[in-house]
């Protein structure tokens, strides 16, 4: 090159072109750089959180049009107006589901009303609606499965090192759906729920369905045993998990914050296109999602496919941090999970009924005589947070209705 001559400085078009649309859609989120340079959020607050998830939820809406349209209607009869519940009467039950069933159906429909997204979970999982038996209809959801591999405000708190975690992870799970449907929700129902996770019921459903399973990963043998339930609060601190005790007994404890780190404010759409520029480049992470396949696929796709473009790793430190809960099935759970050694106590676990109806006198039944206002709730209002599905499932529903009106005539 002759001296003085221009340096040329070759892009390539596809990289500069997804660089441009990640960056549009930080800043159509409200993301903003530091002086120093890190990724700072709009806020911490609960519409803030909201917004964040406000295009990942647009999209699982319009993932599920279908599945609205063709099933919503017939499901919808499930929820409760708030002139159809007797606080006083109020009986909850508890019952597992599975896919492809009609109360799977309904599992999926109702969390799909969830302002913050709803994973579908991995590996391990036990799914539960709740039910007010006084008059049919779905109070919440649970659901349960494998937790991340690395969460270090868990692994600090039990006092685990690598292969502590390596070698009893198994007798962890993670709640990763809870929480309680309108109008049960204003009457804090969310306590209720919560509550169940801490249930003989769990335990033995769990002792049933994986007691004697073949660990993925390691391919060993594991006699695993439910010994405590994490869950993170989805909208930072949380004042319904928090102090959450049935006559003096603890059912969720507080035992920190995540670090802000994740991959939420990717949305599918962008996190689609990350993966095909993984192929092009013969990225080996581009199709290693199936689960054993090392912790949180997702994550680290992401993290491989910004790191490939140019960016920081702290793209994916968004800030938002979630209060972590841990659940002890057995009392002795803590010092299992840290050697290894024991039996689980669980004499003092309850049946999911006995835990209901001591949460329905504990909270539901004064909530109820102090904050009549949930009886104007209406189970139609559901329909609007159905998205781009929702005024063809109104008029489903509507018709449905006149059609049972004039049968009954």
């Amino acid at each position: 090159m002759p001296k003085g001559a221009a340096t040329v400085v070759r892009v390539n078009p596809r990289e500069a072109t997804l660089k441009r649309k990640l960056r549009t859609h930080l800043r159509t989120l409200g993301f903003t750089r530091s002086d120093t340079g890190i990724l700072q959020a709009p806020g911490n607050g609960k519409e803030a959180i909201r917004s964040l998830h406000r295009a990942q939820r647009q999209e699982r809406l319009s993932a599920s049009e279908q599945f609205v349209a063709q099933r919503g209607a017939n499901l919808m009869r499930h929820f409760a107006s708030g002139m159809e519940v007797d606080p006083q009467k109020i009986s909850p039950v508890l019952e597992r589901v599975s896919s492809g069933t009609q109360h799977g159906d309904l599992f999926r429909l109702a969390s799909l009303s969830w302002s913050v997204p709803v994973s579908s979970g991995f590996g391990r999982r036990l799914r539960y609606l709740v039910w007010d038996e006084h008059n049919g209809k779905l109070m919440g959801l649970i659901a349960i499965g494998d937790p991340v591999f690395n969460l270090a405000v868990r692994d600090n708190f039990i006092g685990w090192d690598t292969h502590d975690r390596s070698a009893r992870l198994v007798n962890l799970m993670d709640a990763y759906v809870l929480g309680a449907l309108p109008p049960y929700n204003t009457l804090l129902g969310g306590k209720l729920v919560a509550c169940l996770l801490r249930s003989r019921d769990l335990y033995d459903d769990f002792a049933r369905a994986y007691g004697g399973s073949t660990g993925v990963i390691s391919g060993e043998e594991k006699k695993a045993r439910l010994l405590a339930i994490t869950t993170t609060s989805s909208m930072g601190r949380s004042s319904v998990y928090n102090r959450l005790k049935l006559d003096g007994v603890p059912y969720l404890e507080p035992i920190g914050y995540t670090g802000g780190w994740g991959h939420f404010h990717i949305p599918d759409r962008l996190f689609g296109e990350l993966r095909d520029y993984l192929r092009d480049i013969d990225h080996t992470y581009a199709d290693q999602h199936a689960f054993g396949q090392g912790p949180n696929w997702r994550l680290r796709t992401t993290r491989a496919a910004l790191a490939s473009l140019g960016f920081k790793d702290d793209l994916l430190k968004h800030g938002i941090q979630r209060e972590v809960f841990l659940s002890r099935l057995a009392s002795n759970a803590t010092r299992i999970l840290q050697t290894g050694k024991g039996r689980p106590d669980v004499a003092g676990l309850l049946s999911a009924r006995q835990i209901a109806a001591s949460a329905v006198d504990r909270w539901m039944i004064p909530r109820a005589m102090r904050r009549p206002e949930y009886r104007t709730w209406s189970a139609a209002n559901l329909i609007e947070l159905f998205g781009n599905q929702a005024r063809l499932l109104r008029n489903q529903v509507e018709a449905e209705q006149s059609y049972r009106r004039a049968a009954g005539r």
